[in-house]
C-alpha cells in the first residue's frame, strides 16, 4: 500500500499541527510545507519568481516521498495553484500538469473553525472560508478524494484519524 495524504486548507487552519499529529500517530513521515521554510529566508515580500521556487520545492518534496508506504504532506500543489491564481491571476502550465500527475492521494481539508493566529507569512484572515471553497472546488475538478476536518485540539486530530483509518481499511 502506498498512500499519500495531503493536509490542505486556508491559512491558520492547523495544517502543520495536524500533519505532525497524524504522522506521529501512524509512525509515518510528515513532509513540511516548503513555502514556510522558504519564506522565512526572504528579506522582503515574495515575488512571482519566489512562488515558482516554492512550487518547485513542494513538488520535489512530493516526488521524494511518493514511494513511501504512508506519508502526510503539509499542503499540496493545488494550494499553490490557487495561490498563483489569487495573487497573480495566472498559474504556470507545468504546475497544472504536476497537479494531475503528482496530486493523486487523499486530501484532508482543514476547516477554518479555529481562531486565526497572526504570523508574518499569513495574509488572508478574512478570506479563509472563500479560500477553502476554492480548494474544495479545485479538488472536485481534479477528481481527487477529499474530506473535511473540523473541531479543535485533540478532537480535530481524532476526527482526522477516523478518516485516515477508513482510508487505510479500503486499501486492504
Amino acid at each position: 500500500m502506498k498512500r499519500a495524504v495531503y493536509i490542505t486548507g486556508a491559512e491558520s487552519t492547523g495544517k502543520s499541527t495536524l500533519t505532525h499529529g497524524l504522522a506521529a500517530h501512524y509512525g509515518a513521515p510528515a513532509v513540511d510545507e516548503f513555502a514556510r521554510t522558504y519564506l522565512e529566508t526572504l528579506k522582503g515580500p515574495y515575488t512571482y519568481q519566489d512562488l515558482l521556487i516554492i512550487a518547485e520545492g513542494q513538488l520535489e518534496a512530493i516526488r521524494t516521498h511518493r514511494n513511501d508506504e504512508l506519508v502526510f504532506y503539509d499542503t499540496d500543489l493545488i494550494n499553490i495553484k490557487v495561490w498563483f491564481e489569487e495573487v497573480y491571476k495566472k498559474c504556470p502550465d507545468w504546475l497544472k500538469a504536476a497537479v494531475r500527475l503528482y496530486g493523486h492521494g487523499s486530501y484532508l481539508v482543514c476547516q477554518p473553525d479555529i481562531p486565526w493566529v497572526s504570523d508574518p507569512q499569513r495574509e488572508n484572515p478574512e478570506r479563509r472560508e472563500y479560500l477553502n471553497e476554492r480548494y474544495e472546488s479545485e479538488l472536485d475538478r481534479a477528481g481527487f478524494a477529499w474530506y473535511r476536518v473540523s473541531g479543535t485540539g485533540p478532537d480535530r486530530l481524532a476526527s482526522a484519524v477516523r478518516i485516515v483509518d477508513r482510508l487505510l481499511k479500503t486499501d486492504n
